[in-house]
């Protein structure tokens, strides 16, 4: 069989690295999760561990969804997660107005599209957009029956995109604000968002022009900021901070070699294959100190390259 040679060459100013002609890689910093999946995860399949060990790669299951129904506290959608529910189900059975165990493959895919992509202030029109680029169609009237469905559904999540619009109103007056319902969440100051984990999400030179619309200074240009955004902000660092924590614990026995997004690649022998998954598992199953009641779970695979640890099942 004829094995594909992809020659890879750095042609740019900022490390465009091309391969057979095609783009894989645009950054001035290694950055994997750009390496293309598809064409059978060819890129990635050729980063191989040593001789006599495996892939092992461990992901966070919904984590985001799940951070945010905490910080939130949408009590109804926190005790699904931890019993171990379909949430995809749930919410697809208060779309289509029918019990959770009718509910069919393709009802479950768009409950859990709303579940993962409306938890931050999405509208119908980027909603219908979204479900467009994966094949599903619907009229711009049902999207917006999803969307207010899944707002009236979770209103604590959606109170919190207000909240948190006030949070940028008091921080441009130099005030505190409440924000989510848990005091050992997210805490306002006059120096930004405190997470739980003890860091602190700011954002510089906070300004507000004569629309009402808040800008601040990013690293390259400014970037406009409202309530919905924040919220996605705070969630995914406190996401964030939860699997550092857990790849410290997993450090303890094997060392994380790769993290990308909310899942974590450790190589292990072969012989240990089966023990190594069991103990990431354990590791990013658990809650940091800091986030007590905040329900987790993961999967893992394994294989012998990085293309195979990544075939994952259904999150």
């Amino acid at each position: 069989m004829l094995v594909p040679v992809y020659d890879i060459k750095n042609c740019g100013p900022r490390h465009r690295f091309v391969a057979n002609g095609k783009l894989v890689h645009n950054s001035d910093k290694l950055n994997l999760q750009n390496l293309p999946s598809r064409g059978g995860n060819t890129l990635k399949s050729a980063i191989i561990p040593p001789a006599g060990h495996l892939v092992i790669d461990c992901d966070s299951s919904q984590i985001e969804a799940r951070v945010l129904a905490w910080v939130a506290g949408q009590m109804d959608l926190v005790r699904a997660f931890a019993s171990g529910e379909d949430v995809y189900k749930i919410m697809a059975s208060k779309i289509f107005i029918k019990p959770v165990d009718e509910i069919t493959e393709q009802e479950r895919f768009l409950g859990k599209t709303t579940i993962l992509g409306c938890g931050f202030g999405m509208g119908a029109e980027r909603f219908q957009a979204q479900l467009n680029n994966v094949g599903v169609v619907l009229e711009l009237e049902s999207c917006q029956n999803i969307i207010a469905t899944y707002r009236s559904s979770y209103e604590r999540v959606a109170g919190l995109w207000k909240q948190a619009q006030r949070c940028l109103e008091a921080l441009w007056v130099g005030q505190v604000a409440p924000i989510g319902v848990r005091e050992d969440a997210v805490y306002l100051g006059l120096e930004g968002f405190t997470l739980p984990s003890g860091f602190i999400l700011r954002y510089p030179d906070l300004q507000k022009d004569t629309g009402g619309q808040f800008s601040y200074k990013a690293r390259n240009a400014r970037t406009k900021i409202y309530g919905g955004k924040v919220v996605e902000n705070l969630i995914q660092a406190v996401a964030r901070c939860v699997i550092a924590e857990q790849m410290v614990w997993i450090s303890a026995k094997y060392r994380p070699v790769l993290t990308v997004h909310d899942s974590v690649t450790i190589v292990a022998p072969l012989a240990e294959a089966e023990e190594a998954a069991q103990w990431v598992r354990k590791c990013m199953s658990k809650s940091p100190v800091w986030a007590r009641g905040l329900p987790l779970a993961c999967k893992s695979s394994f294989g012998e390259n990085y293309g195979q640890g990544l075939m994952h099942g259904d999150n």
